[in-house]
């Protein structure tokens, strides 16, 4: 077994733990270009490693009261069939042309998570509104449907379930400003709810690619997650001490690199 999978487990899972998500972007080009894997066995073996290691993750913020359990997974069945869609068509994409788009997804994740973190540091927090905002959603009063807000969150919905199963990822870098700005949350609820979802949308994107024949290399698969898990621990933990406009920076950068990596690597073979 490689002992590139200490570092590269250690990095998703600090991340998944931290910061909610943007680990999961970086699973597939490590498994790829590090580990050697087929971009496809690479898509599908991520969405093992990130739910799994979500699962665990979330554990944490639930103690602390940051998991809106009820929002999340309904959150998650809205993108059930984004999932499905995005999981038929990796199958018919080329290797070269998804692993593209991945690099050109990671920019376009770097540069709103600096836009995120400048925001943040610009504004007060807002207030969590999220148990509020979402209960005249779900009921069915005469008059009292919240339309606008309903449309946006079955759209939100569908696009993290779209990008979850084409590229492989928890879309949990969507998911943190969708949960946010759709539900009203405040970025610790965001964070810590955000994780529960990726874990559905995951073995959601997991079971549609059930039928493929598609199968990751398994050695891998659990070693990366067996270290990814320890590491979402430790990033829970620093969540609560390290600066989250810090984290987010440091991880932005880490992600461009990357992106321009995967970007040499892919675009000559178009």
């Amino acid at each position: 077994m490689p002992l590139l999978v200490l570092p590269v487990g250690l990095v998703i899972g600090l991340s998944l733990g931290a910061l909610g998500g943007g680990g999961s972007i970086l699973t597939v080009p490590a498994l790829v270009y590090l580990l050697g894997q087929d971009p496809r066995q690479a898509t599908t073996g991520s969405l093992v490693i990130v739910g799994l290691t979500s699962l665990v993750a979330l554990v944490p913020h639930a103690r602390r009261g940051r998991v809106r359990a009820g929002q999340g997974l309904a959150f998650g069945a809205l993108g059930t069939a984004g999932s499905f869609a995005g999981s038929a068509l990796a199958a018919h994409v080329a290797p070269a042309v998804l692993l593209t788009g991945f690099a050109a997804l990671m920019l376009l994740v770097a540069t709103l998570m600096i836009r995120r973190s400048r925001a943040a540091a610009a504004s007060p927090a807002a207030p969590d509104l999220g148990r509020a905002d979402l209960e005249p959603m779900l009921t069915l009063r005469p008059l009292s449907c919240a339309c606008p807000r309903v449309v946006r969150l079955l759209v939100t919905a569908t696009v993290v379930g779209l990008v979850t199963g084409f590229f492989g990822v928890g879309g949990g870098f969507v998911l943190v400003p969708a949960l946010v700005l759709a539900l009203s949350f405040d970025m610790p609820t965001a964070v810590g709810t955000s994780l529960l979802v990726i874990a559905v949308n995951s073995a959601t994107a997991l079971l549609a690619r059930a039928s493929s024949g598609t199968s990751p290399s398994w050695a891998v698969v659990v070693a990366v997650t067996t270290v990814a898990v320890v590491g979402s621990l430790v990033g829970g933990r620093l969540a609560s001490r390290v600066p989250p406009r810090l984290l987010t920076r440091a991880f932005s950068v880490l992600l461009v690199g990357v992106a321009l990596y995967t970007a040499a690597r892919s675009l000559p073979r178009l």
